[in-house]
């Protein structure tokens, strides 16, 4: 297995299949954990949720800058591999991450944050992941090839260009695009003007990200349940019959999840195609349209045209 960084030339949607890296990708999706956490704790709140995800930079992710006093941010470096906290008032507490256990990771990062006189409250175990260990216990995740969190970014970066593009066509209120430290995937979601009515007994966690109609648009690096990266869309709440349109291109299907459906592109189908970008932009759109179509969005009076400027 490769060790190193790629080089300075990477090619479009490079090959990452989950079985190459699972193990790192697990230790790395408990790190991004408990900074998402930290994230939840100390930034101000936003509608569905929007103040939760990290967002891309030109060397990792990042929280964006929270709390008050001090003012900080936590940055993730996967060219050099390092996590670091910076304050605005120039203080900064940096630490390697390859070869640092889940426990190791959030000690450390406590002990940054306790530097910095920065108070945290978090609930200190993994959020939705079939292994609940508390990261203060968790040394059985440890792994991390430099490689593969490399490649992950990049892909990150890649597919997050791809999503602000289909993002500009519409002008449906519409998300950042953002990496969720939850499931760990990368997504953008468009809202109608339509409340949604739920039940009394809906977690607020849903009850906020669902409060209006939703289509959205994503990507992710397999699970148990899609054991491979793909691209996906999904509405919710999914309209009737709309399994029944047809997905561009042939390769995409329609795939049953937690009762209802998503729309889902293999990554490699994507890869193999002769423009996988072009690809990707006509398999959110065909998804998109479907899903608007069948709910009763305007199609046309949302959609933006083509601009072009010379700066």
């Amino acid at each position: 297995m490769q060790t190193d960084t790629t080089g300075s030339s990477v090619p479009l949607f490079p090959s990452i299949p989950l079985g190459e890296w699972a193990d790192t990708k697990n230790t790395l999706h408990r790190y991004a954990q408990i900074v998402g956490k930290i994230r939840l704790d100390q930034g101000p709140e936003r509608n569905h949720w929007w103040n939760v995800p990290f967002h891309l930079t030109g060397r990792g992710i990042t929280t964006r800058p929270m709390g008050v006093d001090p003012v900080f941010a936590i940055d993730f470096d996967f060219v050099d591999h390092r996590l670091q906290v910076d304050t605005v008032g120039g203080d900064r507490v940096s630490f390697s991450l390859p070869g640092l256990s889940v426990a190791e990771f959030y000690q450390r990062l406590m002990a940054a944050l306790s530097s910095l006189g920065i108070a945290v409250s978090i609930r200190p175990v993994p959020y939705d992941l079939a292994d609940a260990t508390p990261f203060a216990d968790d040394t059985a995740h440890a792994a991390y090839d430099r490689f593969w969190v490399t490649r992950y970014w990049q892909v990150l970066s890649q597919v997050a260009l791809v999503l602000e593009e289909f993002a500009g066509r519409c002008y449906a209120k519409t998300s950042p695009v953002h990496h969720f430290w939850h499931t760990f995937d990368l997504a953008v979601t468009r809202f109608s003007d339509r409340r949604v009515a739920q039940p009394a007994d809906v977690d607020p966690v849903t009850r906020e990200a669902y409060s209006h109609e939703v289509i959205s648009a994503g990507f992710w690096f397999g699970d148990d349940n899609v054991p491979e990266p793909a691209f996906y869309s999904y509405a919710a709440p999914e309209p009737s019959g709309l399994t029944d349109d047809p997905l561009s291109p042939d390769a995409a299907r329609w795939v049953e999840s937690r009762g209802a459906h998503l729309a889902l592109l293999r990554y490699d189908d994507a890869r193999a195609t002769a423009d996988p970008r072009a690809t990707v932009l006509d398999f959110y759109e065909s998804a998109y349209v479907a899903a608007a179509r069948r709910a009763g969005w305007d199609l046309e009076g949302l959609r933006r045209p083509s601009t072009s400027m010379t700066p």
